[in-house]
């Protein structure tokens, strides 16, 4: 199977890919051998939660009109031949979960089943031997992966924590910063406490770098708002008791 750009414009269809000639036929890949699920994965604790953090703050504050998957250590299958890819962190846009997720096709990201490849691919460092840097960044190129990121929080590839690949043509090139323009999201790497635990997180940010929320930083952010406007209130029903006004028949 040829490798699909995320630049290509794909029906919503899961099986038909657009700018085909007329006469193509899509053949479905036999995959009644493949393994979707193993149990292998095991991570530490910082990549486990800062993969929560990650996915989490896109299902709780990511502004946008478009359905989206995003994924933690789930097998993303791009050619029949060639063994899956395991990315600590999917997200893809113009997808969702396929309703019926019992069926062996829709346990796993298969490029041919959703129609497209994945937009982000997000690699955690935790040791030098995952090749994150070497045969990974070439995989994920072939993949058809928008945009691949490398985060090394242990600095076991270099004093470069961050690294965000953007694909141009068949090969991944630096870009020297962190917002990614075709997903309308940036990354940056933000100090502070998450379940406990203080840390430098990588985050997801708007263009501005306002970073994206949490379920729980929202409500704080709510409670927060909701307590000055009550400290608003009560000053100025204080006032109005000053000057001689029954604030409840004004307020």
């Amino acid at each position: 199977m040829s490798t699909l750009s995320t630049q290509t414009n794909i029906e919503s269809s899961p099986k038909s890919f657009k700018n085909q000639p007329e006469d193509f036929e899509f053949v479905e890949p036999d995959i009644s051998d493949v393994i979707t699920e193993d149990d292998t994965p095991v991570d530490n604790l910082i990549t486990e939660k800062q993969q929560r953090l990650l996915t989490t703050t896109l299902y709780s504050s990511f502004q946008t009109d478009l359905p989206f998957l995003a994924t933690v250590n789930v097998g993303l299958f791009y050619s029949e031949k060639i063994p899956q890819l395991v990315p600590d962190i999917i997200l893809s846009l113009r997808v969702q979960v396929p309703e019926d997720w019992s069926q062996k096709q829709n346990r796993s990201y298969f490029v041919w089943y959703f129609g497209k490849p994945p937009e982000v691919a997000i690699e955690i460092v935790s040791n030098k031997i995952g090749n994150e840097l070497g045969s990974k960044l070439q995989d994920y190129a072939f993949a058809g992966v928008g945009y691949y990121v490398v985060f090394d929080p242990l600095k076991q590839l270099g004093e470069t924590i961050l690294r965000v690949y953007e694909l141009r043509g068949n090969s991944y090139v630096d870009l020297g910063n962190f917002y990614l323009s075709q997903v309308g999201l940036g990354l940056t790497i933000w100090h502070g406490i998450f379940e406990g635990k203080e840390y430098d997180w990588l985050r997801w940010c708007d263009d501005s770098e306002n970073i994206l929320l949490t379920g729980d930083e929202r409500a704080e952010q709510e409670k927060q708002r909701a307590e000055q406007e009550k400290q608003r209130a009560d000053r100025l029903a204080e006032i109005l008791r000053e000057r001689g006004i029954n604030p409840d028949e004004v307020l």
